[in-house]
């Protein structure tokens, strides 16, 4: 019986991926949690196998929570879900440690075969989503950039990100005038959407 933790904070998605996997023989979805920050002592708790993370979550992504896992439970498959087919959520999902990736909408049994690869060690990537990776190209921010970016989303003020992740007003305006920059973008709100639509955020 291959023991699973499944990550997803719209409840009702989440019973009904829990219900459908509760069908297979061989699966058992032992604990349900709706906030990334959840996910590593939920894992831990239950000795669970293989963690199936939503990548949109409250506390923590399902990104930041799978390179946690990496990092504290080594032995836990990962497998990634999304509602969207960003190019640079792949690439991001494989370097956070994850060895599955696929839609959310993708069939049960899709699932399922993914979460019993995943678990015997392999990799299950759905082919759509890689292919979009591939057209997509490699984030062109560095990380600082997108950390910058990450933190005006909510419309912060320049002084306020600055002192939220210690830097310059100066030094700020610098990443934000080159995400712009390398997004193509006109001002600070398009770059931010260009870089989320593509999965650098």
């Amino acid at each position: 019986m291959i023991k699973l933790v499944l990550a997803d904070d719209e409840h009702l998605v989440r019973g009904a991926i829990a219900a459908l996997l509760g069908l297979e023989d061989d699966l058992e979805v032992v604990a349900e949690v709706g906030r990334g920050d959840q996910v590593v002592d939920t894992v831990l708790e239950h000795g669970a196998a293989v963690a199936v993370l939503d990548i949109e979550m409250p506390g923590a992504t399902g990104l930041e929570a799978a390179a946690e896992l990496k990092r504290r439970a080594p032995d836990c498959g990962v497998v990634i879900l999304t509602s969207f087919g960003r190019p640079g959520y792949l690439r991001r999902a494989l370097t956070s440690g994850a060895r599955g990736f696929l839609a959310k909408d993708a069939p049960v049994e899709q699932l399922a075969g993914a979460i019993r690869r995943v678990h015997e060690g392999g990799r299950y990537i759905d082919t759509e989503l890689a292919a979009a990776a591939m057209v997509g190209g490699e984030s062109p921010l560095t990380d600082r950039e997108a950390e910058v970016l990450r933190a005006a989303a909510d419309g912060a003020t320049v002084a306020r990100i600055a002192a939220a992740l210690h830097l310059t007003e100066g030094t700020v305006r610098n990443y934000l005038s080159n995400a712009i920059g390398k997004t193509g973008a006109d001002n600070r709100m398009s770059a931010i959407r260009t870089a989320q639509d593509m999965g650098w955020l």
